[in-house]
């Protein structure tokens, strides 16, 4: 697009940093919380990703768009990131499976963008100051006035978001594109559905519920603000509990319903949000990272094995928190030494932070699935054990 065609854009930070460049997406002003990914591929996961909800994404990669959008790759509906950023945009992708442009598809779900401005500096500033509110303008021109609303925004901590992107209504898992998305051929899975999962959708990703059933699950996801009762009537051989948005502290009736359904002693596990509150129901704490993990090449691991894995969240657990007599770290995070992984030392519960699903990413800790459904295995045969 020649940029005498382009719609001059605004973005300005909570403590007064502006930037100027140029309007892709939808038009109008959009405010969040200013973070990055470090992703080179997989843009559209991202900005379809639950996790993302109440953010405004900067993507270091220096061009977004190339291979435009399509509907196989939306880990939900729509975008869900409250605003992008990039230094450059391709408004012509060439790719075989691409139906729409970057941004023509934001415009369509009123998403605003900026690009032409310098993303290196903007992520060195946030690696400097943390994560700090932003806005996005073509419509607010003026510093002063957009600074003034980005700071009536509320902060990320405290936030509870998952309201926004849970399911309303109870539904079972069916994917007619999943034989295309299989990466497994060792023969674990693809298995015939065997086990019963009822996943806690806190503003689950598709990739997930994809690998689940993959692995030989029946999924039956349901509502975040759900009763542990109802789900315990759906008798399910397990319990998934999934990523989502905001700070898991605010997820009050989450962590209660978590806590009362560690007494039901059936398989548990969580992802990301899902590890969090895992985590508070435990009777641990969480606090907010200064500018959190996102991107595909985190490494992860304890006791001599590595993982390199994908990663979204702004916040970690309290290692210090964690009650040391029913609960041990599995995993940390490689870089800052933050806990990437719990398990129960006597129940078959356990989580971890990252996203071992990837979309983007590598496949490395695919082997959770596996050991979840083997957890259910394990129950299951015990539980028929007891009745002979």
């Amino acid at each position: 697009m020649p940029l005498s065609d382009a719609i001059p854009a605004l973005l300005v930070l909570a403590d007064g940093t502006t930037y100027r460049g140029w309007s892709f997406g939808a038009t109008g002003t959009t405010i969040g919380e200013v973070v990055f990914n470090t992703g080179m591929t997989g843009y559209q996961e991202v900005l379809t990703d639950p996790s993302y909800r109440g953010q405004i994404v900067v993507f270091t990669y220096p061009e977004l768009g190339n291979t435009g959008v399509n509907s196989e790759d939306e880990e939900s509906t729509r975008p869900q990131v409250q605003g992008a950023i990039a230094r450059n945009i391709c408004h012509k992708p060439s790719n075989w499976r691409s139906t729409q442009s970057l941004p023509d598809y934001l415009k369509q779900h009123q998403v605003p963008g900026i690009y032409g401005i310098d993303t290196r500096a903007l992520t060195r500033k946030i690696r400097t100051v943390g994560a700090i509110n932003g806005g996005i303008s073509t419509s607010i021109l003026d510093e002063v006035e957009l600074l003034e609303r980005v700071q009536a925004a509320p902060n990320m901590t405290g936030l509870n978001l998952v309201g926004e992107v849970t399911t309303p209504d109870v539904y079972e898992w069916s994917d007619p594109t999943a034989p295309a998305w299989e990466f497994n051929q060792d023969g674990v899975a693809n298995a015939a559905a065997s086990f019963t999962v009822v996943a806690l959708d806190f503003g689950v990703k598709r990739n997930i519920l994809r690998r689940l059933a993959s692995y030989g699950c029946r999924i039956i996801v349901v509502p975040a603000h759900t009763s542990p009762e109802e789900i315990l009537s759906y008798n399910p051989d397990g319990i998934f509990l999934s990523n989502g948005p905001g700070d898991p502290a605010a997820v009050t009736e989450g962590i209660a319903t978590t806590k009362a359904l560690l007494e039901s002693q059936k398989p548990i596990f969580g992802i990301c949000m899902g590890h969090q509150i895992l985590g508070h129901a435990l009777g641990a704490e969480t606090y907010k990272l200064k500018f959190g993990h996102r991107g595909l090449n985190q490494p992860a691991g304890l006791q001599q094995r590595i993982e390199i894995t994908s990663q979204n969240h702004s916040f970690a657990i309290d290692p210090d928190s964690l009650p040391a007599a029913v609960v041990e770290i599995s995993h940390l995070n490689l870089n800052d030494r933050t806990v990437a992984g719990v398990r129960h030392k006597s129940l078959p519960i356990f989580s971890v932070q990252y996203h071992p699903e990837a979309s983007p990413g590598p496949h490395d800790a695919d082997y959770l699935f596996a050991q979840f459904v083997q957890a259910m295995q394990a129950a299951k045969q015990t539980a028929t054990a007891g009745l002979r």
